[in-house]
C-alpha cells in the first residue's frame, strides 16, 4: 500500500469510495471534489495496486468550505484541523492505533472505546517502561463492528 497526496487523477475513484458510503456522508459531485481538493489542508489517498482504496480530506480554519459542521467550529475555534471525510474500501476494514496503557492515557482510551476499538494485544516499548495496548476496529461490509472475540455489536 502507498499512502500520497491525492490528484485529479485520483477524483473518480475517491467518488466512487464515497458513493459506496454516501448512507454515512453527504453526496460529492467531481465540480465538488475539485472545489474541496482545492481549499483542502490535507488530502491523500491509499492506493493497493495502482488503485485508490482509502482516502482523508481536511480543511484548517480559514477555509471557505460551506459545510455546517465545519462551520460550526470555525464560529468557535480560532486554529482547528476538521476532517471532513475519511473512508476506506470495504475489502480493508481493519482500522488499527494504539493506546497508552502505562502510563495510562484514560482520555485515548474512553476515545477508542466509545468508537468501537477493542485490544488485540499488548507490548511493552523497547527499552522503556511503556506499556501500550493495541486496539483495532473491524467494520464488516455491511459497517457493524465485530469485536475480536466475535461478538457483533
Amino acid at each position: 500500500m502507498n499512502l500520497r497526496n491525492a490528484n485529479s487523477a485520483d477524483f473518480a475513484h475517491i467518488l466512487k469510495l464515497n458513493e459506496s458510503f454516501v448512507h454515512f456522508l453527504s453526496p460529492l459531485s467531481m465540480a465538488r471534489l475539485e472545489m474541496l481538493h482545492e481549499q483542502a489542508v490535507y488530502h491523500r489517498v491509499i492506493e493497493e495496486s495502482g488503485q485508490v482504496v482509502a482516502f482523508l480530506i481536511a480543511f484548517r480554519e480559514g477555509a471557505s468550505y460551506d459545510s455546517l459542521n465545519y462551520r460550526w467550529f470555525a464560529d468557535r475555534y480560532p486554529s482547528f484541523v476538521y476532517i471532513d471525510r475519511l473512508v476506506i474500501d470495504g475489502r480493508f476494514h481493519h482500522v488499527v492505533a494504539e493506546v497508552d496503557a502505562s502510563p495510562p492515557n484514560p482520555v485515548s482510551a474512553n476515545f477508542h472505546a466509545k468508537h468501537g476499538f477493542a485490544e488485540v494485544g499488548s507490548q511493552f516499548l523497547y527499552m522503556t517502561n511503556k506499556h501500550v495496548s493495541m486496539q483495532m476496529r473491524f467494520v464488516e461490509p455491511n459497517n457493524r463492528f465485530t469485536a475480536p472475540n466475535g461478538v457483533k455489536l
